[in-house]
């Protein structure tokens, strides 16, 4: 048990069912988003003073202060629902309660300001749990490296959003950023830059610390024996050798599977990673493997010879793939050998397919994650979140054990289009549509235009949290609980003007001018964020 307390006023809390009464008034909030489970609101409403309010623990919960991720949690969401009162004067004068980051969340969408600047909630029961236990968002920083701020940048938008995993695919065919203490030259000649293109070692535990202080696993993914040509830049003999005809062709393919010494630099790689990746799981990937060049080279069809394999080289694949965490669904396309503690990530096809690929492998016993209709980086006209929003990963033919394998989903954004600058824009709201279906009920969210008021509500409050955060010309803006309706930027040779209106509907507008000096030869790059649905 435990309680939200403001001024003299105390409520109680069980686990995440909210009972918050309050005083009659006459606004509302459009919506949490994802939906919880069960939310019955009221239009009473009670005020918050931000001077007054504070959280404690219950006598009852678990956890008590000294908690460092509630604590930072409660520090975090004071701050983000009292933005004009986040000043460390404050904190001093707050009392934490425990409660998940998920539920915290919940409630700051629940908190409102109204004309006048006063804080409200109304009366609101909620009751709240997620649908699926895996909700993950994949960033690929090998196609186009993404400076750290721009992954904690994402990490902020998942927690709002409910994501739990984040899937960093953090090494591919193009460039090799991660930096291992073990085998250094791997990023200094995989890496588009050995300095400036790497994540060092304090880069990914602060990524990993920032990501556990919001609820959020992450994931590494070493793809492999495929998608490793930046791998075979710093480490000898990794690769196979590719042929025409009888002679070596200068190419390489996939990892040399027949080497000893493959495996050896394998289990010593890995032994790092996990060191260094607290979480139980890796991704290994295993997807798309080109076999033309194990099949052009002589060495590697001796061995297929010798291990009984004959012309099979999904065989030679699945030899090398033996032990996993996570993998792609080629793995199990190719009929190979997988221990049955492997999760199985579909990430091909249509629906009809996808469908039919998780019967088949929920039907083997396995477990499943589904990422097929939640490819974003692909774009199209108009409001496609709706197509990523009617997604129903347990619309396939199975038993209700079948059912209870699938796991939970991803949304991937992969980076051959996507760097720093398009990331945010193309990423959200359009993830947050997947993200209310793997958490809330889908028989009460399975209506788009009931969903779409909601989801401009949420968009506005990214906006809030979002816009301007890192604008280039280090101009300060003062964030107000506000709505941005127009933003105007003036350059000259020697100055940049900025005025920004902002306000409430049915509220005069805020209107400020900021003017600042910049140097005649400077590229001036707008980093306004347009969150568009």
């Amino acid at each position: 048990m435990s309680v939200v307390t403001s001024g003299r006023y105390t409520f109680p809390n069980y686990n995440l069912v909210f009972f918050i009464f309050l005083q009659l008034g006459l606004h509302s909030v459009e919506g949490v988003w994802p939906l919880p489970q069960s939310i019955t609101s009221s239009p009473e409403r009670y005020p918050l003073n931000p001077q007054a309010f504070y959280f404690t623990y219950g006598s009852q919960s678990a956890a008590q202060e000294g908690c460092s991720v509630l604590d930072e949690a409660f520090k975090r969401y004071f701050s983000l629902i009292f933005p004009d009162y986040s000043s460390g004067r404050f904190y001093s004068e707050v009392k934490f309660l425990q409660w998940k980051n998920e539920s915290l969340e919940t409630f700051s969408q629940l908190v409102y300001q109204e004309d006048f600047g006063s804080y409200y909630v109304n009366k609101t029961e909620i009751e709240d749990f997620p649908r699926f236990q895996f909700r993950g968002i994949l960033l690929d920083t090998s196609r186009h490296y993404l400076p750290v701020q721009a992954i904690l940048k994402t990490l902020d938008a998942m927690a709002f959003s409910k994501f739990n995993v984040f899937h960093w695919h953090i090494v591919d065919d193009p460039s090799f950023p991660y930096q291992s203490r073990t085998f250094p030259d791997l990023s200094a000649k995989g890496a588009f830059h050995p300095m400036t293109h790497i994540y060092t070692q304090l880069d990914v535990r602060r990524v990993i610390s920032y990501a556990r202080m919001r609820g959020i696993r992450v994931l590494p993914e070493f793809d492999s024996p495929g998608h490793t040509q930046s791998w075979g830049k710093g480490q000898s003999d990794l690769l196979t050798p590719c042929y025409s005809g009888s002679t070596p062709s200068g190419t390489f393919g996939p990892v040399n599977p027949i080497l000893p010494s493959t495996y050896k630099f394998m289990a010593t790689l890995f032994k790092e990673v996990s060191s260094v990746f607290p979480d139980s799981y890796i991704h290994l990937g295993g997807d798309e493997v080109n076999f033309s060049c194990w099949k052009s080279n002589p060495d590697v069809r001796a061995f297929m010879l010798k291990m009984g394999f004959g012309a099979d080289f999904t065989k030679l694949e699945a030899y090398y793939m033996e032990k996993t965490s996570i993998v792609w669904q080629d793995v199990f396309d190719y009929h190979e050998r997988i221990p049955k503690d492997t999760v199985l990530h579909i990430w091909k096809g249509v629906p009809a397919s996808y469908e039919a690929e998780l019967r088949a492998i929920t039907k083997a016993g396995y477990r499943v994650l589904l990422a097929a209709p939640w490819y974003i980086n692909h774009i199209s006209y108009g409001q496609d979140w709706r197509n990523y929003y009617t997604v129903q990963p347990l619309n396939f033919s199975g038993t209700e054990e079948q059912k209870k394998l699938v796991i939970g989903g991803e949304v991937c954004m992969w980076g051959e289009y996507v760097d720093a600058t398009n990331l945010t824009p193309r990423l959200w709201p359009r993830a947050s549509a997947a993200a209310e279906r793997l958490w809330s009920d889908e028989k009460q969210t399975s209506d788009v235009d009931k969903a779409f008021p909601r989801l401009k509500d949420f968009r506005c409050e990214l906006l809030r949290y979002f816009s301007f955060s890192d604008n280039a010309h280090g101009i300060p803006i003062t964030h107000h609980r506000t709505l941005f309706y127009e933003v105007c930027l003036t350059y000259t040779d020697a100055s940049v003007s900025l005025r920004l209106q902002a306000g409430y509907p049915g509220r005069a507008s805020l209107c400020r001018t900021l003017q600042t000096r910049v140097p005649r030869c400077l590229i001036i790059t707008d980093h306004v964020t347009f969150l568009s649905i």
